[in-house]
Order: structure tokens, then sequence, then C-alpha cells
């Protein structure tokens, strides 16, 4: 069972997970069921034929808008997009502030 700081502090991850997939699934065209198997290590630019330099653009300004973050150009680089993973880690570092 996990302890009360383990769970208070996994849940800004949970929520930034879930609101992240939803992002993917609505600017990207994806089903649910595909992106709910995402995992830490799934490939995602070039990996994707969804995920074009395009895609990249409105995936930001959606992510921007639904976390109400604001996202400079130099805070992202390729790496951010290589996997879910790096992608989950980016956004919750943004929320968190």
């Amino acid at each position: 069972m996990a302890s009360v700081a383990e769970t208070v502090s996994s849940q800004p991850e949970a929520e930034t997970d879930k609101v992240l997939r939803a992002i993917l699934r609505d600017i990207l065209g994806l089903e649910q069921d595909r992106v709910n198997a995402f995992d830490r290590d799934t490939e995602l630019f070039g990996a994707l034929p969804e995920l074009d330099s395009m895609a990249v653009a409105g995936l930001l300004t959606e992510m921007e808008d639904r976390f109400d973050i604001v996202i400079e150009d130099e805070d992202v680089d390729g790496e951010v997009f290589e996997i879910y993973g790096n992608l989950l880690d980016f956004s919750v570092q943004k929320v968190a502030g």
C-alpha cells in the first residue's frame, strides 16, 4: 500500500499523464485505446506518422492551453518528443513550474 506522501506526490503526474494522453488523442486524431497503450518507452516523433513538425506546433499550443503554461522555444528540443516518457516528464516539470 502506498504511503500518503507517495500518493500525494504521484497525483500531479497522474493527472498530467491523463491530460497529456487526451491532448495526443485530440491533436493527432489517435484512438483512445492506442493512446492508453503508450508506456514511457513508446516512440513518438519518427514512429507516429501523425506526429510531424506541423503537429508538434499544434501539440505545444494545446499543451500551453490545457496545462495553463508557457513553453518557450528554448524549452523544447528533439529529445522531448522521442518517447512518451520524455514528453510526460517535460509536461510534469512545466506544470510544476
